[in-house]
């Protein structure tokens, strides 16, 4: 094995196609058992790796050399084997430093709070000293000489403006997790998650809603790895590497998601646009009925609406975490914000919205038999559909002008 990545579990992993697009190398995932790690260090049996969650601390002992930043950090992340000398590395600061600099998350004079307190949280400790940070509190479940407890942060430190996650807290597959409340922290301005899969967790999601400034932990991956991949092979890559490859990533673990009323054409446009992107196809209504065995129709006349919304956030959660998917919903999925939250972690909600003239009713829709249950329909849910949506698309003209405007769009997208 020449490179690769060791920590345990590793089923979250997006390193491999991060470095193999950087480095240009073959590059393992290894989810390295705490029996085995002891008798894989001392093999020595690869070239350079990079460590994760749990061993950035335990791997320690068994180098023979730090670099000036992982010895000030006491954590490290990547190590090299120099004819069987191990060095080791830490190149979270510099993920972490990127990823701040690169959204603009002011930390200067501001009183910032970092939640768990394990390896990665070291790295991250002396960035925000060094960013210059008014206050830096470290949050953990158990009170020590170093950090406070969740308690005493809500009862003593309601002002703090800037909280990072650091602990794995929200992250797949245990993604409807969320570490604290944020709505207790009344002076808060910007929220970090380190946390990369989902792309938005439920913290950022809530942080969102608050209106923060917020930043999930993919780009602080790809930015380490960029050093990383520098350290490996020693060669120099440029800022434009991270973000190419950030997109990337993005672009291939994102789903669309189609949200609009009853025959603005959401489903037909998405299974188009899934047939000339070669992407999977999702019809949660379809999923509905298989589930339940019968038609909409039969689940409205046989056990009312209620029902028939439990089914349909079963079908949200069993999807929510796809990658690379379209995804079409109904048009009541917005009436839960449940759905919303779930969709929205690994998906980029398309509104498509058509004038209510153009809309048709149908005997066969529950809820919009006829015109006037379409018109009560429209003005209930447009609020909810401009609210849930990354992007409203108008659709009164033809198919063709539609999709045009939808990739033009997601084009617009990869070039910010």
């Amino acid at each position: 094995m020449r490179r690769g990545v060791i920590g345990y579990p590793m089923g979250h992993s997006y390193s491999k196609p991060i470095h193999e697009q950087l480095g240009g190398y073959e590059f393992e995932i290894i989810e390295l058992h705490p029996d085995k790690f002891d008798a894989f260090l001392k093999a020595k049996e690869f070239d350079s790796v990079n460590v994760t969650i749990p061993y950035k601390q335990q791997i320690i002992p068994y180098l023979d050399e730090l670099d000036d930043k992982a010895k000030r950090i006491g954590a490290v992340n990547t190590v090299v084997n120099d004819s069987g000398k191990l060095k080791g590395y830490n190149t979270d600061y510099y993920g972490f430093w990127w990823m701040l600099d690169d959204h603009q998350i002011e930390i200067k004079n501001k009183k910032v709070v970092i939640l768990g307190n394990g390896g990665a949280t070291k790295a991250l400790k002396v960035v925000i000293q060094d960013m210059g940070a008014k206050q830096l509190l470290i949050v953990s479940r158990t009170k020590t000489d170093e950090t406070i407890t969740y308690d005493e942060l809500f009862e003593k430190h309601q002002d703090v403006e800037v909280l990072i996650n650091a602990t794995p807290v929200g992250m797949s597959p245990k993604h409807d997790d969320c570490p604290i409340d944020l709505e207790r922290l009344e002076k808060l301005e910007s929220v970090v998650d380190i946390v990369y899969n989902p792309l938005k967790t439920k913290l950022i999601l809530q942080a969102e809603k608050l209106g923060c400034k917020t930043v999930c932990g993919l780009e602080m991956l790809v930015a380490q790895a960029k050093q990383a991949v520098e350290i490996f092979t020693n060669k120099q890559l440029s800022d434009e590497d991270i973000k190419k490859v950030t997109f990337d990533i993005i672009s291939k673990k994102e789903n669309l998601v189609f949200i609009g009323m009853p025959s603005s054409g959401k489903t037909t446009i998405a299974k188009i646009l899934s047939e000339q992107l070669e992407l999977p196809f999702i019809d949660l209504d379809e999923e509905i009925v298989k589930k339940a065995g019968k038609s909409i129709k039969q689940i409205f006349e046989e056990s009312g609406e209620e029902i028939f919304r439990d089914i349909e956030s079963e079908c949200v959660e069993d999807h929510c975490m796809d990658e690379g998917t379209i995804i079409s919903c109904g048009g009541g999925v917005i009436k839960r914000n449940k759905n919303i939250e779930h969709l929205k972690k690994k998906g980029y909600l398309i509104w498509i919205d058509r004038d209510l003239a153009y809309l048709k009713s149908d005997d066969n829709r529950p809820l919009c038999k006829d015109d006037e249950t379409m018109k009560r329909l429209y003005s209930e849910r447009y609020s909810l559909y401009k609210d849930a949506a990354d992007i409203r698309i108008e659709n009164n003209n033809t198919e063709l002008e539609v999709l045009e405007k939808i990739k033009n769009h997601l084009e617009s997208r990869k070039i910010k």
